[in-house]
């Protein structure tokens, strides 16, 4: 059994028939090295922002519940419910988060209601049956892992440090994008750059931040990535753009593990501007009468001095039109004669030598005898 010492500035304590339950409506404050334990709910709709010490949530059976009118802020929380503790406000930790038992279930239809991490993000404990069920927030310019999941499975998502204290919030959802079943709009899989091949249909992450930023993703054996892209290198981090109302390639600058288990990380991306993020994947052979050609490195060796696609000549028609990782044309050209060397010709192009920067541009190649009937997508690599 517990025993905790309370040091309090002003405390209130409301009791009625119906419920028994820690309520505040004044001004307490905890003080260094002073400890609190609820064994009930607890109401705040005073000030209860201003803690050192310890507090710790406890239940053995019932729902433990925070709710009221403003946000409680503790320095060291201990959460031991074994049947969860429901947030309807939100709760404010400043050092260290332990998970005993339970889950901390928040609203994912209320985004503000979340457990902060605030200029810290030391936790303990977390796995598939202890973790936030919701959505979780954090202040701060280190590397954070989300400990978010939904129902019995921990799902993390990872920022990278900082140059600078930035907030971001996040939660997981094991729910097919074209349903979701807390969000207004539907994210259909068929709405997508041409370059996307395919893009998961079992779960997806809500990010939310105004700053630049990389994230990393999890996967495991139910996200089955094997159906989404059998090699790693094709995988991308997608998402839903505000917008274009389409699922756009956020990029791939790594991946590590197998298709049972690993991780990808995208490119740099302003959050707030995608309503969700996914895993997907870009069409990975660009194959044409046996041939494949990969990279373009137009170097002066005679190898992989342009893009080729070996058996072209047998057709009298064929269009290509070529793109780069934000889905616009960087050259298009009717009558293609395996010459492309990596230059821009888009709208944007000012002068014959623009040349484009190494990296990942997608394709699409329509031919045929009679009519361009017959098309491949693809990606080529300009190094």
């Amino acid at each position: 059994m517990k025993v905790f010492h309370v040091i309090p500035l002003f405390m209130v304590l409301a009791i009625n028939a119906q419920t028994v339950a820690f309520k505040n409506f004044g001004d307490i404050q905890m003080h260094n090295d002073a400890s609190i334990g609820f064994h009930t709910d607890v109401i705040n709709d005073g000030k209860f922002d201003d803690n050192e010490g310890f507090a710790g949530f406890y239940s053995d059976n019932e729902v433990r519940v925070i709710s009221g009118q403003n946000r409680p802020v503790f320095e060291d929380v201990e959460i031991d419910a074994i049947n969860n503790l429901q947030l309807n406000t939100s709760l404010g930790v400043t050092n260290e988060l332990a998970f005993v038992n339970g889950k901390v279930i928040t609203p994912r239809d209320i985004v503000p209601t979340s457990l902060d991490f605030i200029r810290h993000d030391f936790y303990v404990g977390e796995d598939d049956s202890r973790h936030i069920d919701g959505y979780t927030s954090v202040t701060s310019n280190k590397e954070f892992v989300f400990p978010i999941g939904d129902d019995d499975r921990l799902r993390p998502m990872i920022t990278p440090v900082q140059n600078q204290e930035v907030y971001f919030n996040g939660a997981y959802f094991y729910e097919n994008p074209n349903t979701p079943t807390t969000f207004s709009e539907l994210f259909s899989t068929d709405e997508k750059q041409v370059f996307i091949k395919n893009i998961s249909n079992y779960e997806f992450w809500d990010l939310d931040g105004a700053t630049e930023t990389i994230v990393t993703l999890t996967w495991d054996l139910q996200s089955d990535i094997e159906n989404i892209s059998s090699v790693l290198d094709f995988l991308r981090v997608v998402g839903w753009s505000k917008a274009e109302d389409r699922w756009v390639n956020l990029g791939n600058i790594n991946t590590e593990g197998d298709t049972s288990n690993g991780r990808i990380t995208s490119d740099r991306f302003v959050p707030d501007q995608y309503e969700i993020i996914t895993i997907g994947s870009i069409f990975s052979d660009i194959e044409l009468s046996g041939g494949e050609n990969y990279l373009v490195s137009p170097d002066g060796n005679d190898k992989n001095e342009s893009l080729v696609f070996n058996g072209l000549d047998l057709f009298e028609k064929n269009q290509l039109i070529i793109f780069n990782r934000w889905g616009n044309v960087v050259h298009e050209v009717d009558n293609y004669e395996n010459n492309w060397q990596g230059v821009s010709t888009g709208r944007a192009t000012l002068g014959s030598d623009n040349k484009l920067p190494t990296g990942t541009y997608f394709y699409i190649l329509k031919f045929g005898n009679e009519k361009l009937d017959r098309e491949v997508k693809g990606w080529v690599y300009i190094n």
